[in-house]
């Protein structure tokens, strides 16, 4: 099915596998969907930008304790990092582990 999919919705999957990867990764209790991850997409074409609003708008709670621009570039770098192999196999989303800020 995934490689049924256009180009560049196999890029987006892909980043967005990766960016799920990350948030388990760092032990946010995070699940990009993907109409989040569309929505994000329309809000902006910069990443750190689309993190930031992301914070902002539904994890504001964080933003008391830590910055947003170095939780941005943390989880961006991270993302960078799970890019390479993050084809669309594991669910992230039922997986638990290191959570921050619990």
């Amino acid at each position: 099915m995934f490689n049924d999919l256009p180009p560049e919705f196999r890029t987006e999957e892909i980043e967005r596998n990766a960016y799920n990867a990350a948030f388990y990764e760092l032990g946010l209790r995070w699940f990009w969907d993907t109409e989040t991850y569309a929505g994000l997409l329309r809000h902006s074409p910069e990443a750190e930008t689309r993190i930031r609003h992301y914070l902002q708008t539904r994890q504001p709670h964080l933003l008391t304790a830590y910055d947003a621009d170095f939780l941005a570039r943390a989880i961006q770098e991270c993302m960078q990092r799970h890019k390479p192999c993050a084809l669309p196999s594991c669910d992230w989303s039922k997986l638990t582990g290191c959570e921050l800020g619990i």
